[in-house]
């Protein structure tokens, strides 16, 4: 078809429509009534031969053809706005505004408090929302505009898809026990002891081995699983009161256990860190307010203090449960 015979405020529409999976809250959006909605998608419709959405329930489904347009749509948009916006400055301190970000537990406990608290001081305006993102749907979920920024370890992407990503830190894997664990002897745990005891493994997939049982495999070890959980701070509260050893990151076993009459131990094997990334889309690259909260999220964690390693049992530091460092 000819791209000039076609109203391209429609586009927009469409944007919004996918983004939102709502007629009702696509025109909320665009502050339309939700008739000229309507209209603006029948005449698209008819522009580009093709339903460009299914409603299934309450929630209308984009067709293979929509999904097709939705990536080269996403970056032609951005690219207007940042032509339109261009020499446009953020300024956090008049802001108002919310960013969503994809986090899940051990990332909340460990970052939100310190970015709130600097969000006081230095924009007052900001809101956040903390959401926890399918590692399934996190593509989707950045490139749709649902999710501002993500934090999650290494995933595979999309070959083709748009993801930007960036490392944030490394953190060591800590093995946390009850006070007075039978296997502890001198402050330190054998890996003999930690092979014969029974684990806690925390996942949000209810199959499958976890990030330590992988590498532990690489190097012919085996433990044995006797509770399968989706919570670190829950597995905390069931080391506590059993005999069971739980293997978490070691930034957020100081948070999780501050309180907990349990101790942290260095792990008996040398296993790799759990790195941390941040993601984005491409899109919003160069959008000042992106770019502001993805500078302060990594100047935190750059910032943060880095705890020599002791080798021997200790207390979780009560300081780190109230502000991570």
């Amino acid at each position: 078809m000819d791209i000039r015979k076609l109203d391209l405020n429609l586009l927009v529409v469409l944007e919004a429509i996918h983004a939102e999976g709502s007629l009702t809250r696509a025109a909320q959006r665009l502050s339309l009534s939700q008739p000229a909605l309507s209209h603006a998608l029948a005449r698209l419709r008819e522009a580009l031969d093709d339903p460009l959405f299914l409603r299934q329930g309450k929630r209308m489904v984009p067709t293979p053809r929509t999904q097709r347009l939705m990536g080269p749509l996403h970056e032609a948009l951005g690219l207007i706005g940042e032509a339109v916006q261009e020499g446009a400055r953020f300024d956090p301190a008049s802001a108002r505004q919310e960013f969503r970000l994809g986090l899940r537990d051990v990332f909340e406990a460990t970052t939100l408090p310190a970015l709130l608290a600097d969000l006081a001081r230095e924009a007052p305006g900001i809101r956040l929302a903390s959401v926890r993102a399918d590692r399934r749907e996190l593509e989707a979920d950045l490139a749709d505009g649902r999710l501002d920024v993500a934090l999650d370890v290494l995933l595979p992407l999309s070959p083709e898809g748009d993801i930007r990503r960036a490392p944030l830190s490394h953190d060591r894997l800590m093995v946390v026990a009850r006070k007075g664990h039978p296997a502890i002897r001198r402050g330190k745990l054998s890996l003999e002891d930690y092979l014969a005891a029974g684990h806690l493994l925390v996942s949000s997939r209810r199959r499958g081995p976890g990030f330590e049982d992988q590498e532990l495999a690489r190097l012919g070890h085996e433990r044995s699983i006797v509770l399968r959980c989706q919570h670190f701070f829950a597995a905390c509260r069931v080391v506590e009161g059993t005999d069971a050893l739980l293997t978490m990151p070691a930034q957020y076993a100081a948070v999780a256990n501050a309180g907990l009459d349990n101790v942290l131990l260095e792990m008996p094997v040398a296993l790799p860190p759990m790195d941390v990334y941040l993601y984005w889309h491409e899109s919003r690259e160069n959008d000042p307010a992106n770019r502001w909260l993805r500078g302060k999220i990594a100047s935190l964690f750059a910032a943060r203090e880095v705890r020599p390693s002791s080798g021997t049992a200790r207390k979780p530091d009560r300081q780190v449960g109230r502000r991570p460092a």
